[in-house]
């Protein structure tokens, strides 16, 4: 089991940063592919981002590419997310999750947190 507990979420403007960070515990973190999906109001929940367990293999959703940046430490147990010339349309809870690459990489993962609000006001 992995446990998830997202932070770092908050009100910016539009053209700020945030950086989310996730830290996990449990066994076996590090065998885990991580990941970001996010959820707006009225919408279904989509895929932001996913990083290997050895943080060699990146992947990014079209719309946040160029602007976000993920990352783990796995000496922390911990992931994030740097996200970088934001814009209202980014504003969603954001949540973290874990599982295996192939699944993780188009939005499904095994493990998830509680989520984190981003608010990005124009």
């Amino acid at each position: 089991q992995v446990q998830l507990a997202e932070s770092g979420g908050g009100l910016v403007q539009a053209g700020g940063s945030l950086r989310l960070s996730c830290a996990a515990s449990g066994r076996a973190y590090s065998m885990y592919a991580m990941g970001w999906l996010r959820q707006a109001p009225g919408k279904e929940r989509e895929f932001v981002s996913a990083i290997s367990w050895g943080g060699g293999r990146l992947v990014y959703a079209d719309s946040v590419k160029g602007r976000f940046t993920i990352s783990r430490d796995n000496a922390k147990n911990t992931m994030f997310l740097l996200m970088n010339s934001l814009k209202p349309e980014d504003t969603a809870v954001y949540y973290c999750t874990a599982g295996q690459w192939d699944r993780l990489r188009i939005g499904v993962g095994d493990y998830w947190g509680q989520g984190t609000q981003v608010t990005v006001s124009s």
